[in-house]
């Protein structure tokens, strides 16, 4: 293992009027601790995941983790930041900490505090994920525009699948509507997904309202430490293997129908954990765009390429199908607040092994798999999880 979970922290996402940066951060860091059965004095390190981009005036918020309590004054911190996949990130540094024996605690904290800024700032703050020399397009650059790109060019080669897309709209809603921490808890069904309406107008390309994630805001928790730590928790969710593969960052050097850094993350992950995909139970995929999770269905090998809709008409995405895809509603539904999206989905994998899901539980989950990315699949973080006790 490259570390355990054993302990974890979740707001409820969405838009978050009385809540600032900081008294988000604070809160999490804090429930996240007590969660472990710990005293904040046994943190040893914290990694603080904030995207931001001048989505908050707040920049250099690692040391705001410190608010949670005067017992963190002066414990190591730092912010990193790797586009949506930041969160993932903040994962990965802890357990890289953990393995080279600098900690044995690890407080991770991602978050994001979006809806206050114009759109126009969110829109230009998360554009800047992307290749802005080759694709700012004169100034108007929106993530809705290159995945709706993507999925243009995805349809020109196997088919116009804007039904398929709709079917993962309809199951994440439907998810979500279940988790009392998502964003929008509404089942919207199927045929309002598909259709094109004034509530669901056309936004780039064929992706439609609710082929996309929303704005929002919240933080998540979770604090990862040495086995020998873990033993004396009350809890343990342990991380099996975690792989991360960066691709190049212009859209044109790569095959934008293929998400090929999702599928080596896959392969490097599985191999790392010994397992197959059929031994995981579920698994939280990064569905900021409906077609990208459709195009990370084959990525991981549970499709060949662009068969990924048949993964949908057979239900083996659904609860209780072959292999669960985000159980939790997803980006689609629990909504993307940009820091936190990456801890959020280790978070609810980890709730879901301990038997104790935020929503709809899958029976006898004891394996679970995570995959966030940044940008169009530039930044790409496979976590495999495993309840250990």
């Amino acid at each position: 293992m490259l570390g355990h979970i054993i302990g974890w922290a979740h707001t409820r996402f969405g838009r978050l009027d009385d809540e600032t940066l900081e008294s988000l951060v604070v809160r999490v860091a804090a429930e996240a601790i007590a969660d472990a059965g710990l005293a904040p004095a046994d943190i040893d390190e914290i990694v603080v995941g904030h995207f931001n981009q001048g989505l908050d005036p707040q920049g250099f918020p690692a040391s705001l983790a410190l608010q949670a309590s005067d017992a963190l004054r002066f414990k190591p911190a730092t912010r990193v930041e790797n586009a949506c996949a930041t969160g993932s990130a903040a994962i990965r540094q802890a357990a890289l900490a953990i393995g080279a024996g600098r900690a044995r605690t690890v407080l991770v904290v991602g978050v994001e505090k979006m809806t206050a800024a114009p759109a126009a700032q969110v829109q230009a703050s998360l554009a800047s994920a992307s290749y802005l020399a080759e694709e700012d397009g004169g100034g108007d650059l929106s993530f809705a525009g290159i995945f709706g790109r993507i999925a243009q060019l995805y349809f020109q080669r196997h088919g116009d699948r804007s039904d398929a897309l709709a079917m993962i709209a309809a199951k994440n809603h439907r998810n979500g509507a279940a988790n009392p921490l998502a964003h929008m808890q509404k089942d919207l069904g199927f045929e309002f997904c598909r259709t094109v309406s004034d509530r669901n107008p056309l936004v780039a390309g064929p992706l439609r309202r609710t082929d996309c994630s929303m704005v929002s805001d919240g933080a998540a928790a979770l604090v990862l430490v040495h086995g020998d730590v873990a033993v004396g928790a009350a809890k343990s969710v342990g991380l099996r293997a975690q792989a991360q593969v960066n691709d190049f960052l212009p859209m044109g050097r790569r095959d934008m129908t293929r998400f090929e850094g999702c599928s080596v993350a896959w392969g490097k992950a599985l191999e790392q954990a010994g397992l197959t995909l059929d031994d995981l139970d579920f698994v939280e995929t990064h569905d900021c765009f409906t077609i990208a999770e459709l195009i990370e269905y084959e990525a991981m090998g549970l499709t060949p390429p662009g068969e990924g809709h048949r993964a949908l008409l057979e239900g083996w995405t659904e609860v209780g199908g072959r292999l669960p895809v985000n159980p939790s509603g997803g980006l689609k539904a629990k909504g993307h607040p940009i820091g936190a999206t990456g801890v959020s989905m280790h978070v609810m994998t980890a709730m879901q092994l301990m038997g104790t899901a935020s929503g709809i539980q899958i029976p006898g989950a004891t394996k679970g798999g995570v995959f966030n990315m940044g940008g169009a699949a530039v930044a790409n973080y496979v976590s495999v999880l495993e309840h250990v006790r």
